[in-house]
């Protein structure tokens, strides 16, 4: 059996040694830090799966420790103080601490506290797996050429950090790209968030990429943790991020480059480790000509480019889709498989889809509501080619 690993801060060498041959004679596994830094630079090392942390500590105090462990993770962290009060523990617990603990420590107690710990830390472990199988990401159908290019793009490159830019027109599936890149990542088990640029008003962008603090502006009631924060260890993707204001992309290549983000209203940096992932339907070039787009954000973005064909350069993968989309429509609305005559899916073919993938599978499920058991040709040019 694995043993469970703690991590004690303390500046106190008394304190560790003593919680050391407690705990080690109870099965824990520990490790210790003598001030703040040296904690939080074994979490980024390290995995735990509780921390002990002292309150009053030289270089960095405990409150500050517990800010930034929230940021680099799950693990859930204990104080303990020799000096404490109810205000010192409610502040704790406000901060994110699952509990307090005053000094000298009872055993009993700390014991206990501990063992909850760890049954909160596994629940929320085992949410977060079955979220993730819940919400599976979708098969990307396709044998053209031009999409069997696109999967073996992804498997090369989603195992690394490298960033990744994804060009294509609208409906083309480039959400769909960024998960697979999420799914087949070492980050696959941590967060994947998704940003719309171009559906976050100008105004807002900063706060909901970087959080913001209480009172930082009117409606600002509360701390909030921006989308950065929100993907750390995982994938953030920046969808339509050519739609983003020029000020808000000085900011990401600031987190980029330096790994760290402010969040609005705050002069304290907060440390960030996630993989970026970009996607725009414009020419960034094109826009970086007008003045639109920071051309040194464009290459820390552009390590890697991954062009999604539109569905007319591959007409050949629209059967596998047509005949996905239908089997997917029929057991939403509930209702038997449907056939698709062989003139309805050339016309299908021939249709121009200047919405891509994301038209065709609209269409489909408006043929699979409308139509009764066979789909002819004539459905297809009564229900689908009005569009054009």
């Amino acid at each position: 059996m694995v043993k469970k690993r703690i991590l004690v801060i303390d500046d106190e060498r008394s304190i560790r040694n003593s919680l050391r041959d407690i705990l080690e004679n109870e099965g824990y596994k520990v490790y210790d830090a003598e001030d703040g830094p040296g904690g939080i630079d074994m979490v980024r090392r390290y995995s735990f799966d509780v921390v002990l942390c002292d309150i009053k500590m030289p270089q960095m105090d405990g409150t500050e420790v517990l800010e930034r462990m929230n940021v680099i993770s799950n693990a859930p962290v204990v104080m303990i103080s020799g000096h404490g009060n109810i205000e010192m523990a409610v502040e704790a617990i406000k901060k994110g601490a699952y509990d307090f603990i005053e000094k000298p420590l009872d055993l009993n107690r700390l014991l206990i506290t501990l063992r909850n710990a760890l049954d909160k830390s596994r629940l929320e472990s085992e949410t977060r797996k079955l979220k993730r199988k819940m919400v599976k990401t979708t098969e990307m159908i396709g044998d053209s050429p031009a999409m069997v290019q696109v999967k073996e793009m992804i498997l090369r490159v989603a195992p690394t950090d490298a960033r990744v830019l994804i060009r294509g027109a609208n409906g083309t599936g480039k959400e769909l790209v960024a998960r697979w890149l999420h799914e087949k990542s070492k980050r696959a088990e941590e967060p994947f968030v998704e940003v719309n640029c171009a559906a976050i008003p100008s105004e807002l962008i900063e706060s909901e990429l970087f959080g913001h603090e209480k009172g930082s502006f009117t409606s600002a009631h509360k701390q909030r943790k921006g989308n950065f924060e929100q993907a750390n260890n995982g994938t953030l993707f920046l969808d339509e991020i050519g739609d983003m204001s020029l000020a808000a992309q000085a900011k990401v290549l600031r987190a980029l480059e330096e790994r760290k983000i402010t969040r609005v209203g705050s002069e304290n940096d907060v440390e960030v480790d996630v993989r970026v992932v970009a996607a725009s339907n414009k020419d960034l070039q094109e826009e970086i000509s007008k003045g639109n787009f920071r051309e040194d954000l464009y290459h820390r973005l552009s390590v890697i480019i991954i062009h999604v064909p539109p569905l007319c350069q591959r007409k050949e993968d629209i059967p596998l889709l047509v005949k996905h989309f239908l089997k997917e429509h029929c057991q939403t609305q509930g209702v038997p498989e449907m056939e698709i005559e062989p003139e309805a899916m050339d016309e299908l073919i021939n249709n121009p889809w200047t919405g891509n993938v994301r038209e065709l599978r609209n269409v489909m499920e408006r043929l699979v509501i409308l139509v009764d058991k066979k789909i002819t040709a004539t459905d297809v040019k009564r229900f689908a080619m009005p569009l054009h």
